[in-house]
C-alpha cells in the first residue's frame, strides 16, 4: 500500500474533495524517506538559489527506494507536492529525483531528455 490513510481522510474523500494540506500530510507521514529527500532538495535548492537541485544517493534500502518509486510515480502525490512547495519535480530513477524552480525550463527539459536519461544509468541501477 502506498499510504497508511485516516479515517477522517478517508470520509473527507468519501465526502467530495479532499484538502491538499491534508493529502499532503497523508504523503509525509506515509512515505517519510521521500518526504525528507524532496524537503531536503527544496530547502537545498532555495539556500542557494540554483535553478535545481537533485538527488544522486542511493536509498538506503528496499523500502525507502520503494517510497521514492512510489511517490513519484503517483501524479496525484506529486501534484500536491508540487503545489505544497512551489517547485517542479522530476524523476530519472530508482534515486535522482530533481525539484526545480517553476521559472526553470530550460533546465527542467534538460534534466527530462532522453539524452540525460541515458547518461545516468550505469550498471548498479539496473534492478532499481
Amino acid at each position: 500500500m502506498s499510504l497508511t490513510v485516516s479515517k477522517d481522510l478517508l470520509d473527507q474523500a468519501r465526502a467530495g474533495e479532499v484538502d491538499d494540506e491534508a493529502f499532503v500530510a497523508c504523503v509525509r507521514d506515509s512515505l517519510p524517506y521521500a518526504w525528507a529527500v524532496i524537503t531536503e532538495l527544496v530547502e537545498r535548492r532555495e539556500r542557494t538559489g540554483a535553478e535545481f537541485a537533485d538527488n544522486t544517493v542511493p536509498p538506503p534500502d528496499e523500502q525507502a527506494r520503494g517510497q521514492l518509486l512510489r511517490c513519484l510515480a503517483s501524479d496525484s502525490m506529486r501534484g500536491a507536492l508540487e503545489r505544497h512547495f512551489g517547485m517542479r519535480l522530476a524523476f530519472q530513477n530508482c534515486h535522482r529525483v530533481a525539484v526545480f524552480d517553476p521559472a526553470a525550463t530550460g533546465a527542467l527539459a534538460e534534466f527530462v531528455t532522453a539524452r540525460s536519461q541515458i547518461l545516468n544509468q550505469s550498471p548498479e541501477l539496473v534492478d532499481c
